[in-house]
């Protein structure tokens, strides 16, 4: 959006304005202040003497000595620091952040610890800034080093950022308070003054006084524990390696722990509340290899001494990658073999190896700043799959690659996307950073890259790139430098395996006899947003190629379409095979046109193999009946992959108008041929996913006939399931998806033995153990009546599993009764029976309900304030809410309100990337409707006859 962008802009150019304080006009005390900041005192008529977001370059931080004591009866904390500073400017002020924290006393000393002034020195606020600056009289000298010593309080945090208040019950009822924290992006700040970024890396020496009853974990071991005043325990800490500020974390709880020790000797313990302890034994088996294979895979030991991984009742996102103590929701870590299904058991497997990927790719080595984020988030969703591969083989983790690299298409095919490499600079605009694009888009690129260098040259080179920059920060620029083996003079001489700089700059990596420019070619994919479209046309033995933008907002016949295509070149790198031969052929596509000779024999060509390129690939001139046709006589002839991949891409180009629904549902006529899971549910969800569109309008033949046609194409499929766990993993998921569906659409066999499974398990009170893979589909089913949906409430109250929770919650939400809704999303917003943190995925369950598709677009207008205050405004809960309301809106009525809300708070919505992707995503729907709804009439009818 225009003003974000301005905004970034004017940053930018303030930050080019020279590196000394500026004297800011704005009078630090004459803001009122928030709750919690003082006013300062004495402060005369001193003005803050800093005016941009970022903070001086000029004063390093080496080394904090932090004291922290939280009261969990009170709810409050006070604490001091001290940290050791680098002088590197003469000044008189020390700039640093600190948000919500009363300061209650500041000094400086020099390097023997003598205080610079004989009085507190003032402390100045600029509260939309979060940061704060100490005024020292007598000049700090360049050159010099000193410690800033601050004294400090607050209240816990209520939320999910800070130093934050969690509680859990226990089976009796009681409720126990715990205080754990959350900093990244940008909120260490709230829970003791530091120079929080991530470029600003030290040591921290830390700790905590806690009541006996309790304990304290950190990221570094305790070396020693004292006994203080009042009968208090004060826990000390090892110093800590070199890190960013968002890394740091600590935890007073009462919780029970399992440990185990990794082969080079590292101490690995997972901790949950006293009564889930016998749900960690999964995870901890888990750490333990994926830390084995992390230590071997990028051939550097993890340099801490111990692992912690704790599950947090209260938790806003999935999981944290503090070093050394890393932070869970109860979903990612706890594993109830009772209720846990195999998509939780693959979901803690892969959570685990996201924030032990980071250990290295993060922690180790840190992005500079938040506008490559990618290279944390990118990498460690990438690691995922290759450190499930290589530890949980059978969990068939490759399986879910291709969504990952589905839902980056999806975001990244809107106009409203961004590139991977953003610029960022409020915390507003920071915590927008952790999205689709970041993720998912940047583990996509990934793995082109893998595939295109080869795995053991990409392997090579992050090792060279995370030894090169550890304890460091880099850029995008550095990990193509590492990956392209290239390297300074310096480093060349010192033997360290690369060319000279000379050689460098020709950056010769021969690809299929082409020379490459590896910068040149990632920029194309990190620097503009965007993914492209390669349309190929068979001329004889040639094959003709075209790249264009690949849009599903815009249609080519639109007067837009040229202006959104203006300046978009990608270096791509394309992959093909056909009938011929099994090879895959390579190609180096950089031009907006190109040719490729195959051949006059070959009668068939498959672009973009096992899609590990990121592009949509469209067959012109009858190349798709010529796709539908070799599915049809000879599927296997492809890999489930690459059968996969052309599902998706047909139904992608139906949405953008380059291809007509009647032949992408031909193309999947096929199904009933079908034995791999993969390119079966893909075909079942886009009819699933136009199914519960139509449910939401009023064309009630169409949803009935639709829903006939699904249920009789996939009787078979439906028929073969079983009401068990038995079987692999991807027929175990294929169960889940299938048997939901069929009830869904309510499917007379499904309906009965549902029912009957839910009579079963209401009779037993309980202790029944559903089949962890179709509890779900049973508990849906039985609440559909009023005795069946407050048995599952009052299950769903005293659970101490979370995977059954999750599941039961998901089965409250499929009420048919909008009072039973409604009350739900009440309870939410209370969070007490229903905590904050499950809030934005209750609302998106019950916005999937045709019952509660507007209910919950009215509660978001109606509690907008509330939940901004909840989730703050970058989050991506706050995105998913935006997103997910509305994402299923198609008709214009619907676009004009949502449209109307938006312009209400205007001032928040011009802050989100949120809400201009709501936005496309419904006009893509409308369009969709307009341009295929008879089209999809017809050839129902025509099915049916």
């Amino acid at each position: 959006m225009v003003l974000v962008r301005l905004l970034v802009l004017s940053l930018f150019h303030m930050s080019l304005v020279g590196s000394q304080p500026t004297q800011s006009q704005q009078q630090a005390s004459s803001p009122t202040h928030p709750s919690g900041e003082q006013s300062p005192l004495g402060t005369g008529n001193l003005s803050f003497p800093w005016s941009r977001l970022r903070l001086p370059r000029y004063i390093i931080p080496l080394h904090y000595h932090l004291l922290l004591h939280p009261n969990l009866t009170s709810l409050s904390f006070t604490g001091s620091v001290q940290i050791q500073i680098d002088v590197q400017n003469n000044t008189n002020w020390v700039v640093l952040h600190s948000k919500g924290l009363q300061i209650s006393k500041a000094t400086i000393l020099d390097q023997n610890l003598a205080h610079l002034s004989d009085q507190v020195l003032p402390v100045l606020h600029n509260p939309s800034h979060e940061q704060i600056g100490i005024f020292s009289p007598r000049v700090l000298s360049n050159g010099q080093k000193y410690f800033l010593y601050i004294e400090f309080g607050a209240k816990l945090a209520e939320g999910f950022y800070g130093f934050y208040k969690s509680t859990y019950r226990t089976s009796t009822g009681e409720t126990r308070t715990l205080a754990s924290t959350h900093f990244e992006p940008t909120s260490a700040r709230m829970a003791f003054p530091c120079f929080d970024e991530p470029g600003f890396k030290a040591n921290f020496s830390i700790r905590i006084r806690r009541s006996p009853e309790y304990i304290s974990l950190s990221n570094m071991p305790v070396v020693k524990t004292v006994e203080v005043d009042d009968g208090l325990l004060e826990d000390q800490f090892d110093a800590s390696v070199k890190m960013s500020t968002y890394l740091v974390a600590f935890v007073i709880c009462d919780f029970k722990s399992v440990t185990a020790t990794t082969s080079s000797g590292v101490q690995v313990s997972i901790y949950a509340a006293p009564e889930k302890w016998q749900q960690t034994r999964y995870a901890l088996e888990v750490a333990v290899k994926m830390l084995d294979f992390y230590e071997e895979y990028f051939n550097i030991h993890y340099p801490l001494p111990k692992q912690d991984l704790i599950a947090i009742p209260d938790f806003q996102s999935g999981a944290m990658e503090n070093w050394g103590l890393t932070t869970y929701r109860e979903t990612s870590l706890l594993f109830d073999p009772l209720t846990s299904s195999i998509s939780d058991q693959l979901w803690v497997t892969m959570v685990i190896g996201h924030e032990l990927a980071h250990q290295w790719f993060g922690n180790l080595v840190t992005m500079e700043w938040w506008n490559d984020i990618w290279l944390n988030e990118g990498f460690a969703r990438y690691m995922e799959y290759i450190s499930v591969e290589a530890t949980y083989p059978d969990l068939k983790v490759e399986e879910y690659l291709l969504h990952t690299c589905f839902a980056a298409v999806g975001h990244d095919s809107l106009n409203s996307s961004r590139p991977i490499s953003s610029p960022a600079e409020n915390p507003t605009q920071i915590k927008q950073m952790f999205d689709t694009v970041s993720y998912d888009k940047g583990a996509c690129v990934l793995h082109m890259l893998r595939h295109f260098l080869s795995d053991d040259v990409f392997q090579s080179g992050i090792v060279r790139y995370l030894r090169k920059y550890s304890y460091r920060n880099a850029h995008n620029q550095d990990l193509w430098d590492s990956l392209a083996n290239t390297c300074s003079e310096e480093d060349f001489i010192s033997g360290k395996h690369c060319y000279s700089s000379s050689q460098a700059s020709k950056n010769a990596y021969l690809f299929a006899g082409e020379h490459l420019d590896l910068t040149a070619m990632m920029n194309t994919w990190t620097l503009q947003k965007g993914i492209p479209l390669v349309t190929v046309t068979r001329k004889g033995p040639r094959l003709l190629l075209r790249q264009d933008r690949f849009l599903r907002t815009v249609l080519p016949s639109d007067p837009l379409w040229s202006t959104l295509q203006q300046g978009f070149l990608w270096h791509i790198p394309l992959t093909y095979k056909t009938d011929a031969s099994s090879t895959i052929h390579r190609h180096l596509m950089t031009t907006h046109t190109d040719s490729i000779h195959i051949g006059e024999e070959v009668n068939w060509v498959k672009v973009n193999t096992d899609m590990t390129g990121y592009y949509v690939v469209h067959y012109e001139d009858g190349g798709w009946d010529e796709m539908t046709k070799l599915l049809l006589e000879n599927h296997t002839a492809l890999s489930y992959k690459d059968r996969t991949h052309l599902i998706h891409n047909a139904f992608q180009l139906v949405t953008a108008g380059h291809l007509s629904l009647d032949k992408a549902l031909d193309l999947i006529g096929y199904l009933q041929l079908e034995t791999h899971t993969v390119p079966l549910l893909q075909g079942l969800g886009y009819l699933e996913a136009f199914y519960r569109m139509i449910e939401k309008r009023n064309e009630f033949d169409l949803t009935r006939n639709l829903g006939t046609y699904i249920l009789r194409f996939f009787r078979a499929v439906i028929n073969q399931q079983t009401w068990s766990d038995s079987g692999s993993v991807s027929e175990r998921r294929l169960r889940s998806d299938v048997l939901s569906l069929a009830c869904h659409l309510d499917d007379p066999p499904c309906l009965d033995r549902a029912r009957q499974s839910f009579k079963d398990w209401l009779q037993s009170n309980g202790t029944l153990n559903l089949p962890t893979d179709v509890a779900e589909t049973v508990y849906s089913v039985g609440a559909q009546d009023d005795h069946g949906w407050a048995s599952l409430l009052h299950t769903y109250n005293i659970s101490l599993s979370a995977a059954q929770k999750n599941k039961i919650l998901f089965a409250l939400t499929c009420s048919r009764d909008a009072n039973k809704l409604q009350r739900l999303l009440e309870l939410g917003l209370e969070g007490k029976v229903i905590r904050s943190q499950d809030l934005s995925s209750l609302i998106l369950m019950v916005a999937r309900n045709p019952q509660g598709h507007h209910l919950a677009w009215n509660f978001v207008k109606k509690n907008w304030d509330t939940l901004v205050e909840k989730f703050q405004l970058g989050s991506f809960c706050i995105r998913n809410i935006i997103i997910g309301t509305t994402g299923q809106f198609s008709s214009p009525e619907e676009l004009a309100d949502v449209q109307l809300f938006f312009e209400s708070i205007k001032e928040q919505a011009s802050q989100l990337r949120a809400t201009q992707v709501a936005l496309d995503n419904m006009q893509k729907n409308l369009r969709w409707f307009q341009r295929n709804l008879e089209t999809l009439r017809n050839w129902l009818n025509k099915q049916m006859q």
